[in-house]
C-alpha cells in the first residue's frame, strides 16, 4: 500500500494550492479517504474526509468553506484544493487511508502560506 501526496509548496496569503495524493496497493474505491496536517510543534490535525460510499465530505472548522476535498475513483487519487490560504495553515500535509489490518499515511507534501 502506498500513498504518495504532491503539490505542495510557498503561498502568499490568500493564495490557492491544489494537492494530490495517488494511491496504489488496495481497493482506492471501496475505502473513505482524510487528509490531515502536522505544524512544527503542534499535534497532527484532521482537515478533511471524504466517503467512499456516498461521496460525502466533513470538514475541520478551521478549514470549511475555504477548503475542498475531492476523489476521481479512475486515477485513484484524493485531492485537497485550498483557497484563502492563511499562515495558520503552514503545515506538513498527509493523505491516509484506514484499512482493516492497517493505518497507511503518505509522507507528506509542505505547504508554508508567508509573504
Amino acid at each position: 500500500v502506498q500513498l504518495a501526496e504532491s503539490g505542495g509548496g510557498l503561498v502568499q496569503p490568500g493564495g490557492s494550492l491544489r494537492l494530490s495524493c495517488a494511491a496504489s496497493g488496495f481497493t482506492f474505491s471501496r475505502y473513505d479517504m482524510r487528509w490531515i496536517r502536522q505544524a512544527p510543534g503542534k499535534e497532527r490535525e484532521f482537515v478533511a474526509l471524504i466517503r467512499s460510499d456516498s461521496g460525502r465530505t466533513t470538514y475541520a472548522d478551521s478549514v470549511k468553506d475555504r477548503f475542498t476535498i475531492s476523489r476521481d475513483t479512475t486515477k485513484n487519487t484524493v485531492y485537497l484544493q485550498m483557497n484563502s490560504l492563511k499562515p495558520e495553515d503552514t503545515a506538513v500535509y498527509h493523505c491516509g487511508v484506514f484499512l482493516p489490518l492497517e493505518t497507511v499515511w503518505g509522507p507528506g507534501t509542505q505547504v508554508t502560506v508567508s509573504s
